[in-house]
């Protein structure tokens, strides 16, 4: 097993009071299918418990009432543990109301916030295609963050960026095909991503484990690792014995509810303790996959 992750154990979490399929902005979502409210609030809660019994902290913000996917707080924005924070600046519309709450909460916090653009003007970048992994910070683009905010994050932090193109419309963000483990080891949908992309992510990640169709589909990539700890949406025997055997302790917790507006453990919860000191680089580099 790789080293620990050196993320994961601060989480920001939205009270989902609001939680209620309004439009269709992916696969996954039908208004004819609305979440129930009792069960949508047990599953939640059911969630923050594992991640606090994991040896995690939970930050818990309201809900706007006009913006039913808020729930999905992994794109919210991309936070680090030393204080700064660039606030996503949504594709859709309907999506963008929640920034104006998001930023209040960086802010109050204590982080230093950035924009790669607001109100439609500017890249987009949505942080549920950002992760920390290796030396950079990897980020999926296509169906929702703009390749131009790659340019942004880079420059803006000094870091360097690896970029993935997302080719599969049901993987429209990197949380969903891409899964951080530790510091080798990451669960990984090829899939997901066009052919040269999954060249690239070949020499990202040095131990992947390859996740089938029905795990993919199942949002087993979806997961959110605390310490020792991988909680998951779902998990077939195969992967629990290869999680089991890097010392994990796998949790399931029943997310079905929230899986009607297309996300899961790692969409609800975002890591506001991001380490990017392996990522740095003056000036910025950004590298993206060659045909």
């Amino acid at each position: 097993m790789g080293q620990p992750l050196g993320w994961g154990r601060r989480q920001l979490m939205v009270r989902p009071d609001h939680f209620r399929i309004d439009y269709v902005i992916n696969p996954f979502m039908s208004t004819q299918d609305q979440p129930d409210a009792e069960l949508t609030m047990k599953q939640w809660d059911s969630l923050r418990q594992a991640i606090i019994d994991a040896g995690g902290e939970v930050d818990v913000l309201a809900q706007r009432p006009d913006s039913p996917d808020m729930v999905y707080a992994m794109n919210l924005g991309l936070a680090t543990s030393d204080g700064r924070a660039m606030l996503s600046h949504m594709r859709f519309e309907p999506r963008r109301k929640e920034s104006l709450t998001a930023g209040d909460w960086f802010v109050g916090h204590g982080f230093e916030l950035r924009r790669t653009g607001s109100d439609g003007v500017g890249p987009h970048f949505e942080s549920g295609d950002a992760f920390v992994f290796g030396d950079s910070l990897v980020v999926g683009y296509g169906p929702r963050t703009d390749a131009d905010a790659l340019k942004h994050l880079a420059a803006e932090w000094d870091i360097r960026v690896r970029g993935l193109r997302i080719a599969h419309e049901g993987m429209y963000h990197l949380d969903l095909p891409f899964c951080p483990i530790d510091s080798t080891h990451a669960l990984v949908y090829p899939p997901a991503f066009d052919a040269a992309s999954q060249a690239e992510l070949a020499g990202i990640v040095p131990d992947p484990i390859v996740l089938t169709d029905e795990e993919a589909f199942a949002f087993s990539g979806n997961s959110v690792v605390v310490n020792e700890t991988i909680i998951m949406p779902a998990c077939s025997p195969r992967l629990r014995e290869i999680l089991t055997g890097l010392g994990l302790r796998v949790v399931l917790v029943d997310l079905s509810e929230f899986h009607k507006g297309g996300g899961s453990a790692r969409c609800l919860t975002n890591p506001v303790d991001f380490d990017l000191t392996p990522a740095a680089f003056p000036g910025g580099e950004v590298v993206l996959p060659t045909a």
